[in-house]
């Protein structure tokens, strides 16, 4: 067989690669199929672990639920972000199944009442970039962390319902805050902070049945007591509540009472306006209408952090 030399084989290589984005293959793949290194900036940043909730229910007061999951916006517009940045999203859940998405968030209002940029979300959560294979939560624990830049968990009500509470996640995020990587939580996604408590599910009893003096107790040592955070407000909560609302009934506890009782400095704006919170590693967004200037902070935490 006839040999190259260097320069017909750069040659080669050149022409194939030509060739392949003239019929649609992006640049990246064309030179990865000829044996080239793709161009500057097209290399990724690293991988950042999206964090799912498993819940498609949340259990409300009086025995009632409400159907539930994340919210499109708030997973589908800092994942563009993130993807647009170079970043490769890896998902992970408490029992590796699709997670759902709460079906209120299926409207364009969340996305600048733009039905394209609706009908693109749900391309995209359901595409092979959205969390259509999440890793368990156990198989994360198990292979560790230290191949990630960063933790991201988007909100919806789902959060609440197992994330609060799975002690597996709160280790996980405790391998994030002891190296201060960055780590993202927006609407009800942070309430997955009290998953690193001593004991969570006993915190969760203790918030629902109104005792205070165990809440105080269990909250002794809290990995984020003193961040200045922000979460989806009492007031948006309540605003949503009851028998004719969108929940059909009252949740259990509030998750900006829940965090303040653990020990955060919970900040919030008048309700349902943008507002994003940055505090050592913690970027926090307070409602879908933050999902916005959300991502756009928590690339640019991700990036500062990248840059060290």
């Amino acid at each position: 067989m006839a040999r190259f030399t260097t320069l017909q084989a750069t040659t080669v290589r050149r022409h194939t690669t030509r060739f392949l984005a003239r019929i649609g293959i992006s640049v990246a793949l064309a030179t990865a199929f000829a044996g080239m290194p793709a161009p500057a900036g097209a290399a990724g940043k690293g991988k950042v672990l999206v964090i799912m909730s498993s819940a498609h229910q949340l259990e409300l007061r009086d025995g009632k639920q409400y159907a539930t999951g994340y919210y499109l916006d708030e997973l589908a517009v800092p994942l563009r972000k993130l993807i647009d940045a170079g970043y490769t999203p890896v998902y992970a859940s408490p029992d590796g199944t699709v997670p759902s998405y709460d079906r209120v968030s299926h409207d364009k209002m969340f996305f600048d009442g733009s039905e394209e940029k609706l009908a693109a979300a749900v391309k995209l959560v359901q595409g092979e970039q959205g969390p259509v294979h999440p890793k368990k939560l156990s198989a994360v624990l198990a292979e560790g962390t230290a191949g990630y830049a960063g933790i991201f968990i988007p909100g919806g009500h789902a959060p609440m319902q197992d994330l609060s509470q799975d002690q597996e996640l709160g280790k996980i995020l405790l391998t994030f805050h002891d190296t201060q990587r960055p780590t993202g939580v927006i609407c009800h996604g942070p309430t997955a902070l009290l998953s690193t408590l001593s004991d969570p599910l006993a915190f969760r009893k203790a918030l629902i049945a109104g005792d205070i003096e165990s809440t105080s107790k269990i909250a002794a040592g809290w990995p984020y007591a003193g961040y200045r955070l922000t979460v989806f407000s009492s007031a948006e909560e309540k605003f949503i509540e009851g028998p004719k609302a969108q929940l059909g009934g009252y949740v259990q506890f509030h998750a900006a009472d829940a965090l303040a009782e653990a020990g955060a400095h919970v900040d919030r704006v008048a309700a349902y306006h943008p507002n994003v919170v940055e505090d050592r590693e913690l970027v926090s967004g307070e409602q879908p209408f933050s999902s916005d200037a959300f991502g756009d902070a928590f690339v640019a935490r991700l990036d500062s952090y990248q840059a060290r």
